[in-house]
């Protein structure tokens, strides 16, 4: 008879333990939509549960902002908002919980001040800002590529995948150039417009995306977990995948000699 054992172990850090090295969290400064004049930012849980990932594997994490100083989340993604869309999200209300995390968005970085080679990975946050403060942002792209190009595991979800839509190589080639990537679906953005009856981005990733030459764009089922890594790109499709592209980026860590 076939044994019926199965056994599952794996590492979670514990206080006072030594860190393996530090990990970066880019995230939006505060912005404001010019489609629906909200004010914008990063969406939590894209914060919050690659977080996790990456303290109970045993990396230390800076935050690092667009601007610098601090940031704000999108107010659909705060679980103790009115509206009750995020409330399901227990893990970013613990953290929020946390005098240590409320000081991390408090004083974050300011991305020009990064120094690259401090950390072993680059982790992208999304949410509404970046639609606004990452596509085009030559600071960020150039930072991103530096990681990329070093060998390092260079994630980015949801939105905040706007920035590989122009991100080039030191060699002007587009970086998702041969690429097969991801970030937020034409069907998730249509879903999100009709559920508060308007138009709410400038544009579609994914539309954008599919309109790059050499450049392979894909969508799993709309909200589900979804993440590809694509040598050392990795890229999750939402605020559902972050979790998963945090842990391609700790596998790809831990088995780097």
């Amino acid at each position: 008879m076939k044994s019926q054992i199965k056994e599952v172990n794996s590492y979670v850090h514990a206080h006072g333990m030594p860190f393996k090295g530090k990990i970066l969290m880019v995230a939006s400064s505060p912005a404001v939509s010019k489609q629906t004049g909200w004010p914008i930012g990063f969406w939590a849980a894209e914060l919050t549960h690659p977080l996790r990932v990456f303290q109970e594997a045993g990396f230390e994490v800076d935050l690092a902002s667009t601007e610098g100083g601090e940031i704000e989340m999108d107010s659909f993604s705060n679980p103790t908002d009115a509206s009750g869309y995020s409330a399901h999200d227990i893990i970013s209300l613990g953290y929020l919980k946390s005098s240590g995390f409320i000081q991390m968005l408090k004083n974050t970085q300011k991305l020009t001040d990064v120094n690259a080679n401090d950390y072993l990975a680059i982790f992208l946050v999304g949410g509404q800002g970046p639609m606004y403060t990452f596509r085009g942002n030559k600071d960020l792209e150039q930072l991103f590529v530096k990681f990329h190009q070093s060998e390092k595991p260079s994630a980015a979800v949801c939105h905040s995948t706007t920035l590989l839509l122009e991100a080039k190589t030191s060699d002007g080639e587009l970086l998702v150039n041969g690429k097969t990537w991801t970030g937020f679906a034409n069907a998730e953005e249509a879903y999100a417009d009709e559920a508060v009856g308007q138009k709410i981005q400038p544009y579609w990733i994914e539309e954008e995306a599919r309109k790059l030459p050499n450049t392979h764009f894909k969508v799993a089922t709309p909200f589900s977990s979804y993440a590809i890594a694509d040598g050392n790109l990795i890229t999750g499709q939402q605020q559902n995948s972050g979790a998963a592209a945090a842990q391609l980026v700790v596998e790809q860590l831990e088995n780097t000699p």
